[in-house]
């Protein structure tokens, strides 16, 4: 029995840090955020709710100066402030913006946002439960092996999570009149939008898979629509 209190320890810590995380992560977006109030984008954002069959679509923005879009466990979405500073400034345009919005949509109608914060915790769970292992037979390496694991297989769900958030995006758009274009070149500007600037991170350690791949999936959906 005591062989297996470990793993047992390691899988309460992973249900708390769950629980710890979801409160943790939705204080800080109620606290610094508020709701996004452009025409421009609510004029898409309209179009993309009527596509949808739904009233409206509530977008905020989160007061931080990073560039990235999120999607919450419960559901909303949120544009960051650096994200919007861009479109402010001519270097994004609305319907790039749209996109943005439509790739999250994707992944709270695809159940990714909160499955990614219980995989958070669960991963965090076996890593420790691994390490554990690891270390009784290679001690002082056993931890690094543990975590180098964990994150390859979290690199990789994350990515198959970023197709699928793609795919519906790009049904959205087509549905809602806006088309896949501005999803294709917000994408050849991401790198620079985030100051990756080509960062040689290998593909398969990446969250997000490589831009020249999710660019030939989307017209990779379009060509499939389009046949006869």
């Amino acid at each position: 029995m005591m062989k297996f209190l470990p793993i047992f320890l390691a899988l309460v810590y992973g249900y708390a840090m769950f629980r710890f995380s979801v409160w943790r992560t939705a204080r800080a977006l109620d606290d610094k955020s508020t709701e996004l109030a452009d025409p421009m984008i609510k004029v898409l954002m309209d179009r993309m709710a009527k596509a949808l069959g739904i009233d409206r679509i509530r977008v905020h923005i989160y007061e931080i100066p990073q560039v990235n879009g999120l999607a919450a466990p419960d559901g909303r979405i949120f544009i960051t402030r650096g994200f919007f500073n861009k479109y402010r400034a001519g270097e994004v345009s609305s319907e790039e913006m749209a996109s943005v919005i439509a790739h999250e949509l994707g992944h709270v109608a695809l159940g990714h946002s909160r499955r990614r914060m219980i995989d958070f915790s669960s991963q965090n769970a076996m890593r420790t439960a691994l390490a554990m292992i690891f270390n009784r037979f290679l001690p002082g390496i056993g931890p690094w092996i543990a975590g180098a694991l964990i994150s390859l297989v979290a690199a990789r769900l994350s990515r198959d999570d970023e197709f699928e958030a793609d795919a519906y995006a790009s049904a959205l758009l087509v549905k809602a009149g806006i088309g896949t274009g501005p999803q294709k070149t917000l994408f050849a500007k991401l790198e620079k939008l985030t100051g990756a600037h080509g960062a040689a991170t290998p593909a398969w350690m990446l969250s997000h898979p490589k831009t020249a791949l999710r660019i030939a999936a989307i017209e990779a959906h379009e060509a499939k629509w389009q046949a006869p």
